[in-house]
């Protein structure tokens, strides 16, 4: 099982928005896959469509990770039923992506003191659920206790930046933290990459940001990278699947999200690979 944080210490870079293109991609694939909505504002857990019943936010899960069982409170995305609906396969496979909904309450993890207990927490309830192939934890933008949690848990994490000045310093930044924490905490950790979004081709700064990442962290910048797209807000708004989205550009889209997650899961095995110093 592998499980990828999805990070940017940087608001606005749309991180939310590329781990449901990610989840997409996962059930469009095939692949077993919980979400885990680490993000106290839960905006994950919305554009998943998610319908809650009785089952407990990730936050309260957090506040009695040794007895709680996640799986009895995962709740399945909304977009399991239209991927069923619309199959044209039939090879009897079962669509799977659930969620782990977000909870204002796990806000209470998210400062920057916890102590190596309360740092694995997220580990201690994932260490009890199996199943899937795939998990994907949408993580705070921020370095505080929820992302340190979450990079505890990980096997890689998946860093989000767009293709401009302060976003490409703040990747820069996360990147020499990211390798801080392996040192002290998590000695298997690795990055599995950096995803450019929100790109725009013919900008002329778009595209000396991107020759500039490139530059600075090699291999790390994954391809292929995820165009603008002026229905985005649309297809979020609507808790839908890129997949299931009518329209040409939705398709674009979502074939962008099939290449990163072959890319992902190609990668995954390669998980000791020695983490880059990015240039200074």
């Amino acid at each position: 099982m592998q499980v990828v944080s999805i990070s940017s210490l940087k608001g606005g870079v749309g991180k939310t928005s590329v781990t449901l293109g990610l989840a997409s991609a996962a059930l469009a694939a095939g692949i077993p896959t919980l979400v885990v909505d680490l993000d106290p504002h839960a905006d994950a857990t919305t554009g998943l469509g998610v319908s809650a019943g009785n089952q407990l936010g990730i936050g309260e899960m957090l506040r009695t990770a040794r007895r709680a069982q996640l799986s009895d409170h995962v709740v399945p995305s909304g977009w399991v039923a239209t991927a069923r609906r619309l199959a044209k396969d039939s090879d009897g496979k079962k669509a799977v992506l659930d969620v782990a909904m977000g909870s204002a309450y796990s806000g209470i993890y998210d400062r920057p003191d916890l102590g190596k207990r309360d740092l694995r927490r997220l580990t201690n309830l994932l260490s009890r659920v199996s199943g899937y192939g795939l998990v994907l934890i949408d993580c705070p933008p921020s370095l505080n206790g929820l992302t340190r949690m979450a990079w505890t848990a990980s096997n890689r994490v998946l860093l989000v930046a767009e293709p401009g000045l302060f976003s490409v310093a703040g990747t820069e930044r996360t990147m020499r933290a990211l390798e801080l924490f392996r040192e002290e905490f998590a000695p298997n950790l690795a990055p599995a990459g950096i995803i450019a979004n929100r790109v725009r081709p013919s900008s002329n700064e778009h595209v000396f940001r991107l020759a500039e990442m490139k530059q600075m962290f090699g291999d790390l910048l994954l391809t292929p990278t995820i165009a603008e797209q002026a229905n985005w807000q649309q297809i979020q708004g609507a808790a839908h699947s890129v997949h299931h989205w009518p329209g040409e550009s939705a398709k674009q889209a979502a074939g962008t999200f099939d290449a990163l997650m072959k890319n992902l899961m190609d990668s995954g095995s390669v998980r000791n690979r020695v983490m880059r110093r990015p240039v200074a």
